[in-house]
């Protein structure tokens, strides 16, 4: 079905659009019981805490940080801090389950990464979001204030970088733990979600956000609905644009981040997305300051809309982390 008021006849294929959203949701509903079943896509509880030296840098903080928040604890045998904060960091790290990543750097044999982040003293905390490296607190700190201060991480990766963390391998930990598998919550959303498809069927952009906005209102963590509503949140952009227009406006300024930003949408909903994806990742390497930051907020945005687990926004979440950092 042609959506109303769209301008742009044939770049848009609706149907090509809510079938590519119904496969990711089983992916995800199946990656998820996978899981559940200690099957493959989940990491086991003991990879989220990792010895890191400066050969190993790269690989497991750099590329690691562009799906996950990484904790990084700059420590010492000989210091007696350490030894009361770093077992705390890892506990927290198990209780979050996913959310954050623990690097533990000694800097006794890592000079060279001590140097480059600045570090003055240990122990220090610093993480690494994005490829972007951000100082969180020096000293053994107290319980609750380390809760906050990765509270706020999470918050700030989710929101500003589109980093949900990794699935962990839940059989595993419920072995651990002592536990059997937890009961999968049922989902009360049915009628919200069919209304949200059936107004993107007919084209109502504005209602079908609406729709999956209430579901996120209460279920925040809703697979579904977050990726319904990147969806109709693009086409209801998009639905107006003169292709031809924006592609000319585009090519006249790259620097122009206002046009690289509508043209990566016609991209992506004409599906070339790898396209959309190295203009805005281009587009973040050339600005700066609010410029850049619209740019990799879009860039997040489209993510959302592809899904995490597509090898596509994988490699583009690694070049944007190159360029950040």
């Amino acid at each position: 079905m042609q959506p109303r008021n769209m301008s742009m006849s044939g770049v848009v294929d609706l149907a090509a659009v809510k079938a590519a959203g119904e496969a990711k949701v089983k992916a995800e509903q199946a990656r998820a019981e996978s899981a559940r079943q200690g099957g493959a896509g989940a990491v086991p509880p003991a990879s989220l805490v990792i010895d890191v030296d400066e050969a190993g840098f790269e690989l497991e903080v750099l590329q690691r940080s562009a799906e996950v928040p990484v904790v990084i604890d700059f420590w010492a045998e000989w210091c007696e801090p350490c030894k009361q904060l770093s077992p705390l960091l890892e506990r927290l790290t198990q209780e979050y389950a996913g959310r954050i990543v623990l690097a533990k750097i000694d800097v006794d044999a890592n000079q060279m990464l001590m140097q480059q982040f600045g570090v003055q003293g240990i122990p220090a905390v610093f993480a690494v979001v994005a490829g972007q490296a951000l100082p969180l607190f020096q000293g053994a700190a107290p319980e609750a204030q380390i809760r906050q201060t990765l509270d706020q991480l999470i918050q700030v990766a989710e929101e500003r970088f589109g980093l949900t963390g990794v699935l962990v391998d839940q059989a595993a930990a419920d072995a651990e733990a002592g536990e059997g598998p937890a009961p999968v919550p049922a989902g009360p959303y049915d009628a919200l979600l069919e209304a949200a498809v059936q107004a993107l069927d007919a084209g109502d952009f504005g209602g079908a956000t609406r729709a999956y906005q209430n579901v996120l209102a209460d279920d925040p963590a809703n697979t579904e609905a977050k990726l319904g509503l990147a969806q109709a949140e693009l086409l209801g952009r998009v639905q107006d644009m003169d292709p031809a227009t924006v592609r000319a406006e585009a090519a006249k300024d790259p620097a122009d981040v206002t046009a690289q930003i509508a043209a990566a949408d016609l991209d992506l909903v004409g599906g070339h997305v790898e396209d959309a994806f190295g203009r805005l990742v281009e587009t973040v390497r050339r600005t700066a300051g609010e410029d850049r930051n619209a740019a990799r907020v879009r860039l997040l945005e489209l993510f959302e809309v592809v899904g995490p687990d597509d090898p596509r926004v994988t490699a583009a979440r690694s070049a944007l982390a190159r360029v950040l950092f």
